[in-house]
């Protein structure tokens, strides 16, 4: 049973309503899950039965972030309280991004390959075996979770349904099955499909099938959401291609995760952010999300060229054993042209050990790959190759391919959203975890005053609201749902670090989930009030 909200006001508060307009204060009325009204600071008269009132004098009471990148996934299916988004005021999660997820598969096929995720995702843990529709999983989460959920169908797992493992291009009817797959998820709920990162072969998908999928995804007035089709030097390329698909589709596109996939030149960033206005200038809708880090955790097989990572893990492993193979693969890597190197040359003392699945290896977190190959006397290339065989490709690292002012640039962009980018189902957390949402905020408003308060607020709500047409949501206003975070502006902070990272935030004082109190005081009360928001035929996104 769903835990039921009390009548509740916040008084005297500083109003940031989501729109990007300025702050003002006022009193706050919340019932039966909604704000009911928006009244003048102090004329709040109790006229309700169990009223509990918030003194928000000082404090900013906003709108519930939405992250548009989150990570959770099946956690929430292990942890469904989402402590790590509730303590940071996340009310609504976008799950499924990357193309990665375990939704419509039976837990007996899983994926082609769960190896290669082990560092990445954890198994299900969970009473119910399978998930065979993206209606069962909704299901499955609204029976009760902390946050309210917004479902992207990942193009891996439809992929994998049709073809299984099959390699190369699809045929003709295999594409139409695929389309058809699409236009299913999307008619039980899902918002829009994503992909991002290779397929289960460690292929790219071919743009004939995305544009088959897209012109589905834009018929039913959904969004596709995708990264670049590779890491490195190509991605500026790839982010033109993905635009060209979209204005030759007339889908809605959303790119993910844009900033640390750049390479590091100005130069480039430059070509993307014009890109970007071109696009919107066209007729192009268009939005994007950025984690506020610079430094990322990341598979370290993604750094190996495309070719090698083709097919199985088996594959891949007889790629960087075979000495000829391995000699290619090294000199890619040292010219920057494979495909994770973002176009410079490799510098392994920035590749640090993140996190593993071989508990032997547990030894070399927290060193970078030089550091490793001087203490074993050995080329740094042939550390690389011995722990990605000795971990089965499931090690994840740290990678630092971006700069803080690239990332600012973007984050300054009219498409900008906010995204954790958290992989919270991973054996070590990121810091964006617990942390990115108040680092926005801090970070980046506070301390560096990349922008005013209200237009920051603006991109972690509304503007993300928007995107997914989520139903009066997003925004303070009367009848809109009471998802709402209170916090002092001079106070919070992202306390998380990659040293320990899953330390709460700092200055959030409280958080309301549909009404309900998920946080209190600074403290979680562990309440599901999260709803699975679902697209509905009128193609809005609410509880059913």
């Amino acid at each position: 049973m769903r835990p039921q909200p009390q009548p509740t006001v916040i008084t005297h508060t500083r109003i940031i309503d989501g729109t990007g307009g300025p702050e003002y204060l006022g009193d706050i009325v919340l019932e039966h899950g909604k704000i009911t009204s928006i009244l003048p600071p102090g004329s709040f008269i109790d006229h309700l039965e169990n009223t509990h009132v918030i003194d928000g004098a000082g404090l900013i009471t906003c709108p519930g972030f939405i992250d548009m990148h989150g990570g959770s996934d099946l956690q929430l299916m292990k942890s469904p309280k989402c402590l790590p988004k509730i303590t940071q005021g996340v009310t609504t999660e976008v799950l499924g991004q990357d193309g990665l997820f375990y939704a419509a598969l039976e837990k007996s096929s899983f994926f082609p390959s769960p190896k290669l995720l082990e560092g990445w995702k954890t198994t299900l843990g969970h009473s119910k075996s399978s998930f065979p529709s993206v209606q069962d999983s909704l299901n499955t989460l609204d029976e009760g979770v902390g946050v309210n959920t917004v479902f992207l169908m990942p193009h891996s797992t439809l992929r994998f349904l049709t073809v299984g493992e099959e390699n190369g291009g699809l045929s003709e009817s295999q594409i139409a099955i695929l389309a058809k797959q699409v236009e299913e998820a999307l008619e039980q709920g899902a918002v829009g499909i994503s992909s991002g990162f290779e397929l289960s072969s460690g292929e790219y998908p071919e743009t004939r099938e995305l544009e088959a999928l897209c012109e589905v995804i834009a018929t039913h007035g959904a969004f596709y959401s995708s990264g670049p089709l590779s890491f490195g030097s190509d991605t500026t390329k790839n982010y033109a291609e993905l635009l060209n698909i979209a204005s030759k589709t007339s889908v809605s596109l959303h790119l993910t995760h844009i900033a640390p996939k750049i390479p590091t030149s100005a130069v480039a960033v430059g070509e993307l952010i014009q890109m970007l206005d071109s696009s919107l200038e066209s007729g192009i809708d268009l939005s994007t999300d950025i984690h506020p880090y610079v430094a990322n955790a990341i598979p370290l097989v993604s750094l190996l060229p495309s070719w090698s990572r083709e097919g199985s893990i088996d594959d891949t492993l007889y790629n960087i054993d075979d000495e000829e193979r391995a000699k290619r693969i090294q000199h890619e890597l040292k010219l920057g042209s494979s495909d994770g190197c973002n176009g410079v040359p490799i510098d392994w003392e920035t590749i640090t050990i993140y996190s593993v699945a071989n508990t032997q290896l547990r030894v070399l977190i927290n060193q970078s790959i030089a550091a490793i190959a001087r203490i074993q006397r050995v080329e740094p290339f042939t550390v690389f190759c011995n722990i990605l065989g000795a971990d089965s490709l499931a090690t994840v690292v740290l990678h630092n391919p971006g700069n803080e002012e690239n990332l600012v640039a973007l984050m300054k962009h009219r498409t900008h959203t906010g995204g954790s980018a958290s992989k919270v189902e991973s054996l070590r957390p990121h810091p964006s975890d617990f942390g990115a949402f108040p680092r926005f905020i801090s970070h980046y408003v506070r301390d560096l005053g990349v922008m005013e308060l209200p237009e920051m607020i603006h991109h972690l709500t509304g503007r993300p609201a928007a995107r997914l047409k989520l139903a009066e949501r997003g925004q303070i206003r009367d009848g809109y749902a009471a998802d709402l975070v209170i916090f002092d502006p001079d106070s919070i902070m992202d306390m998380s670090s990659f040293s320990d990272p899953q330390e709460p935030a700092a200055g959030i004082n409280y958080v309301f989930v549909n009404g309900v109190l998920a946080l209190k005081d600074r403290h979680p009360t562990e309440a599901l009030a999260g709803r699975a928001l679902r697209r509905t035929p009128s193609r809005t996104v609410q509880a059913l």
